[in-house]
């Protein structure tokens, strides 16, 4: 036997016992994916990056559809399951199915408006609703510079009863309460950390509602780690009004901090994990993904589930440091992790800085 006759011998036996990793289907619109049942997402993509997203911006569609992603899914407590009062939930698409009674909730407030916009590409195309729920949060992330290309699955049931009401953690809740409410669904202290990166594009409407819109962090068309920073530096003032539930002073005039946000930073069960994302772009990327994978499959079966990652868009690169505001040093933060020095940042040059103290 030849040398080329050997190796495709071994090509072929590779084929057969591999077949699911080499294999390829071609989709109609020219896409080439591992499994066909795949290609039902490029129409959809090009559609939501066009019309949802305006062209593909990391911009307000894509910060409430990741929210709505994320207060769809943990929707799930197996603790009122254990006790009869409510089954199933999870990434199901109840929020949308039953918006009329899921958007009455507390924390779900603003989320009709996604809802509502969502629902005609969820007409006009054939994906389930919590399929869509998830898929448009993972392709508008991938709008932003710096985060991680989320994995997707497809294949979710979706849901045939609303989410119980107190499910969703609230700005204004305490660290023992949010942390309480992860780890009924499945959740650890440090996953809870990775998952709230997604305050890094956030924006908050409803919390001081004379200032809508008002970023959590300096960079909010960043998917980078300037939310950890910032979390961490001393409050000063209210960048609107004062007295709103849920908020605490902020160390810059035109962002706006959670409550949560705060305690949790300072917490001695997450004050070294937050402390542990400052000018990690890595680990941001590392971490957020591996939690938000868990969180878009909960309440479904994974093996039942098709992995469509490979029909997800690339993102960019944010090319973003950690640093301090302009005017702002190392004197200006809340050490709160006690096993580790806070890392050594530059200081922004004040001509770049967007806001001022």
């Amino acid at each position: 036997m030849t040398l080329i006759s050997l190796f495709l011998s071994l090509l072929a036996v590779l084929r057969v016992a591999h077949g699911a990793l080499i294999s390829r289907a071609t989709c109609a619109t020219g896409q080439v994916v591992v499994n066909e049942a795949c290609c039902v997402l490029f129409p959809i993509l090009e559609d939501i990056q066009e019309n949802l997203f305006d062209g593909g911006q990391c911009g307000e569609a894509v910060r409430e559809s990741l929210r709505l992603a994320f207060h769809d899914a943990i929707g799930i407590s197996p603790l009122l399951e254990e006790m009869g009062e409510f089954g199933g939930g999870g990434a199901d698409g109840s929020i949308s199915i039953f918006a009329e009674t899921e958007t009455e909730y507390s924390a779900n407030l603003g989320l009709d408006e996604i809802i509502n916009e969502q629902a005609s590409f969820i007409a006009n195309h054939d994906l389930g609703t919590a399929d869509f729920i998830q898929f448009a949060a993972a392709v508008g992330l991938s709008n932003c510079p710096g985060a991680p290309a989320l994995k997707f699955f497809i294949g979710r049931t979706d849901a045939t009863q609303a989410a119980p009401d107190h499910t969703v953690p609230l700005p204004f809740d305490t660290v023992n309460s949010i942390l309480a409410r992860f780890a009924d669904a499945g959740f650890s202290a440090a996953q809870v950390v990775a998952l709230l990166a997604a305050h890094t594009i956030a924006t908050a409407d409803h919390v001081d509602p004379t200032i809508p819109g008002t970023p959590l962090d300096t960079t909010p068309e960043l998917f980078d780690t300037q939310f950890y920073v910032e979390t961490l530096l001393r409050g000063t003032l209210f960048p609107g009004t004062s007295g709103n539930q849920g908020e605490v002073m902020s160390p810059l005039s035109g962002e706006l901090r959670l409550q949560s946000d705060s305690l949790l930073a300072r917490d001695a069960r997450t004050a070294c994990e937050w402390q542990s994302f400052v000018n990690d772009q890595i680990k941001l990327q590392t971490e957020f993904k591996a939690a938000f994978e868990k969180l878009a499959v909960l309440g479904q079966d994974p093996s039942a589930l098709v992995d469509c990652s490979d029909a997800m868009p690339t993102p960019p690169a944010s090319g973003s440091n950690a640093h301090f505001p302009a005017g702002i040093t190392h004197e200006d933060v809340q050490q709160a992790c006690a096993l580790s020095a806070f890392p050594a940042l530059s200081t922004e040059i004040p001509p770049l800085d967007p806001f001022k103290r």
